[in-house]
C-alpha cells in the first residue's frame, strides 16, 4: 500500500512539470493619445500588453443604432443578427471548436475498453504438438502520464481556439451591423438620388417645353431649344442609373439581413436622421479592451504559444500506465471468476533517432508563433490607424456639410433667379443652363456627405469596438 502511494504522488509530482513558454503579453508600441506628435511616439515607447488583464469597458453589444431613431434600421440591424449565414457559420464555428476542446480534455484521462477474444492453436508451450483453446474476455486501461504537459499543452490550445472563435463571432456581428448600417444609408441616399433626378428631370422637361413654346412664336433661336432638349435627355438619363442603384441596394440590404430581395418600406429619408452626435473620447488602450478582432489575435497568439510547448513536450520521453482484468478460460461453455487475468504495469518510450523531424515540428510551431505575434501587431496598428482616419473624417466631414448646405441655398435660389431672368429676357439661355447644373449637383453633394458622415459614425462605432457613441 506504501509503494502504491509513493507511485501516486510520484505521478502528480511529474505531471506538475511542463514545459514551453508561458504566454505573458506582447510588447507593442502604444500611445498615450490619438495623433500624437513623434516625440510623443518616441517617449510612450513599449508597453507589454496582456489584454486578458485590462479591464473590459464599454461594451460591443450596445444598441447605438437607436440613436438614429429609425425604426426600419433597427429591424434590418436585428434581423440581420439572427438571421445572416455568416453569423450562423461563426457560430458553428465555436460550437466545433467547443467539441474539439471536449476531445483534447479527454486525452488526459485513462481509456478504459473492452476485449473479447478467441485462439485456437499449438501455442501453449508445455503442450506444442496439441490443438488447444484460449477464450478471454476482460476490460483494458491505458493512461498516459502527462509528465512534460504535452496534453495539457493541446488543452490550452484548444481553449485558446475557442476563445479566439467567440470574439470572432463578435466582431463578425460588429462588420454585420456596420455593414447593414452602411448599406442602408447608401441605399437611403440613393432614393434621395432618385428624387432630386426625377425633379431635375420634371424641371427641364418643364423648361424645354417653353423654350420650344417661345422658338415656335420665334422669340428664340433654334440653339436654345436644341441645348434644352440636351439637357432634358441628361435628366432622364439620370433618372434609371439611380433608380437601378436604389434597387441594386435594396437586393443588398436583404442578403445581409438573409432573405430573398423583398421591396423594403421607407421608414425616414436621408436629410431626417440625426448627424450630429458626440463621440466619446476615448484613449488608444481601450481599443485592446474593447476590439474583438484584437482579442481573437491575441487568442490565436496563445494558441500558437501552447502549440509550441506540445511540440517541444513531444520530443521528451513518454511514460503510460497500462492494466487488464477480465477472465480466461478454455473452454467457451465454462466462464468463472476462478480463472481471473489481470496485470498491471507501465511503459517508457521517447525518441532517438528521428534524423531531426521532431526538431524541425518545433522550429514550423515557432515560425507559426512569430506568424501570430506579428498578425497580432499588425491588428493593433491598422485598429490606432482606423480611430484616427475617423476621428478627422468625421471632424472635415461635418465641416463640408455646413459648406454644401450654404451651397444647395445659394445654387437653388440662382437657379430660380437664372429662371425669371431669362423669362424676362434679360440674360441667355446658358446662364440658365448652368444655374441648373449647379443647382443638381449641389444637390446630390450634400445628399453624398450627409450619407457619408453617417457611415463614418457608423465605422467610428466599429474601430472602436461597439461604442461608445452619444
Amino acid at each position: 500500500m506504501k509503494t502504491i502511494i509513493q507511485v501516486i504522488l510520484m505521478v502528480l509530482l511529474f505531471c506538475a512539470c511542463k514545459v514551453g513558454k508561458s504566454y505573458k503579453g506582447v510588447d507593442v508600441p502604444i500611445p498615450t493619445t490619438y495623433n500624437a506628435t513623434l516625440e510623443e511616439e518616441q517617449q510612450a515607447g513599449t508597453d507589454n500588453i496582456n489584454t486578458l488583464d485590462l479591464e473590459k469597458v464599454g461594451d460591443a453589444n450596445l444598441e447605438w443604432w437607436s440613436l438614429f431613431d429609425d425604426p426600419l434600421l433597427d429591424t434590418l440591424i436585428r434581423t440581420s443578427l439572427r438571421y445572416n449565414r455568416n453569423v450562423g457559420i461563426a457560430a458553428e464555428r465555436i460550437m466545433q471548436n467547443r467539441y474539439a476542446l471536449r476531445i483534447q480534455n479527454a486525452e488526459m484521462l485513462p481509456k478504459i475498453g473492452a476485449q473479447v477474444s478467441a485462439d485456437r492453436g499449438n501455442f501453449l508451450f508445455n503442450q506444442i504438438g496439441q490443438t488447444n483453446e484460449l477464450f478471454i474476455a476482460g476490460t483494458g486501461l491505458n493512461w498516459e502520464i502527462d509528465f512534460w504537459g504535452r496534453l495539457r499543452n493541446l488543452s490550452d490550445a484548444a481553449r485558446y481556439s475557442l476563445l479566439a472563435s467567440e470574439h470572432g463571432l463578435k466582431s463578425m456581428q460588429l462588420s454585420l451591423i456596420s455593414d447593414v448600417a452602411t448599406t442602408y444609408f447608401h441605399w437611403l441616399q440613393a432614393l434621395e438620388e432618385l428624387e432630386i433626378a426625377e425633379r431635375n428631370f420634371a424641371l427641364r422637361d418643364s423648361m424645354h417645353q417653353i423654350i420650344v413654346a417661345r422658338f415656335e412664336k420665334g422669340i428664340i433661336q433654334q440653339t436654345d431649344v436644341e441645348q434644352s432638349n440636351i439637357l432634358k435627355n441628361i435628366a432622364a438619363g439620370s433618372v434609371p442609373k439611380f433608380r437601378r442603384k436604389s434597387v441594386q441596394l435594396e437586393n443588398s440590404l436583404n442578403f445581409l439581413v438573409g432573405r430573398n430581395p423583398t421591396k423594403l418600406p421607407k421608414s425616414h429619408s436621408l436629410p431626417e436622421l440625426r448627424t450630429e452626435m458626440d463621440l466619446n473620447q476615448s484613449s488608444p488602450v481601450d481599443l485592446l479592451k474593447n476590439r474583438p478582432d484584437i482579442l481573437e489575435a491575441e487568442f490565436q497568439l496563445m494558441a500558437q504559444n501552447a502549440q509550441l510547448g506540445a511540440a517541444i513536450a513531444n520530443r521528451l520521453p513518454g511514460i503510460s500506465l497500462n492494466a487488464t482484468l477480465g477472465i480466461i478460460t478454455d473452454d467457451f461453455r465454462q466462464w468463472d471468476l476462478s480463472n481471473p487475468l489481470w496485470n498491471i504495469g507501465g511503459q517508457l518510450m521517447g525518441p532517438l533517432f528521428f534524423w531531426g523531424q521532431l526538431k524541425r515540428r518545433v522550429d514550423i510551431e515557432q515560425s507559426k508563433e512569430y506568424q501570430q505575434l506579428f498578425a497580432y501587431e499588425n491588428r493593433v496598428l491598422n485598429a490606432l490607424r482606423e480611430m484616427e482616419d475617423i476621428k478627422v473624417g468625421i471632424s472635415t466631414l461635418n465641416q463640408e456639410l455646413l459648406a454644401a448646405r450654404e451651397r444647395k441655398k445659394s445654387a437653388l435660389s440662382a437657379q430660380f433667379l437664372s429662371g425669371e431672368r431669362y423669362s424676362q429676357g434679360v440674360t441667355s439661355y446658358l446662364e440658365v443652363l448652368e444655374s441648373q447644373r449647379q443647382a443638381f449637383d449641389a444637390e446630390l453633394a450634400l445628399v453624398q456627405l450627409q450619407q457619408s458622415l453617417l457611415s463614418a459614425y457608423v465605422q467610428f462605432y466599429k474601430a472602436s469596438g461597439g461604442g461608445p457613441i452619444e
